[in-house]
């Protein structure tokens, strides 16, 4: 009798640098395309539009690389600690361990001596895993990677980022305010619909959630850069 193999692949797998990617072409589209629009609704010059949005994605590039950075080191630090503490008590305690591992295969739906045998395999084969992995929800596809969220979070605000820029450039000075609204708002439709496909979303909450809040954002900033512009002309 021939084994067949039948390979999955789960949109969890990617929750790492998705997540920071999607944050990061989110906050570049929305953070430089709303001070673009703000700028612009106050009736400056073309080249001092300009100059605010590319410093607006260097300093919103270097910002959210050092916030991931941060955070998901905060985050690798706690792991770590949990997991140092995990193999002091399973050096200390293994037969506690064991049965503690036991009790959480029966919470889960095991009967007793099928819990009991699967916990003792486990021990066996490899009791740090196993801990980290069922008792404190630590694997190898959802652990922490803060340069790889950091470097996501850098280059995909970069890539957002650039889209409104791009809009100042070809856009007419008459409407370089709607031009720069429309494609951003476009760019964050697309962005919702690559973020929901590639973690198995649905398409349209995604869609509507990104521009409702960038939407919300560009009218916000342009309200301020009007009021502004009318009161200092």
């Amino acid at each position: 009798m021939s084994r067949t193999t039948h390979p999955e692949k789960h949109s969890i797998s990617r929750i790492g640098w998705l997540r920071a990617a999607v944050l990061g072409a989110n906050d570049g589209i929305v953070s430089t395309g709303s001070l673009i629009v703000g700028v612009a609704a106050a009736n400056v010059a073309r080249s001092e539009v300009f100059i605010s949005g590319v410093a607006a994605l260097v300093a919103g590039a270097m910002s959210m690389a050092a916030g991931e950075y941060v955070s998901v080191s905060s985050q690798l630090d706690t792991e770590q600690a949990d997991l140092a503490k995990e193999t002091s008590e399973l050096a200390g305690q293994p037969l506690l361990e064991r049965q503690e591992l036991a009790d959480l295969y029966m919470r889960r739906g095991l009967n007793p001596e099928t819990a009991r045998d699967a916990a003792e395999q486990m021990m066996a084969h490899d009791p740090l895993a196993a801990h980290a992995r069922d008792e404190l929800g630590i694997s190898e596809v959802t652990t922490a990677r803060p340069l790889q969220a950091a470097l996501a979070s850098a280059l995909t605000f970069t890539a957002g980022a650039a889209a409104p820029l791009l809009a100042i450039a070809v856009a007419p000075a008459s409407v370089l305010v709607v031009a720069v609204a429309i494609v951003s708002l476009a760019c964050l439709g697309a962005l919702g619909v690559l973020g929901a496909r590639a973690g198995g979303a649905p398409i349209s909450r995604s869609l509507l959630r990104v521009m409702f809040w960038g939407a919300l954002a560009m009218a916000l900033t342009a309200g301020v850069g009007r009021l502004f512009g009318t009161a200092v002309g």
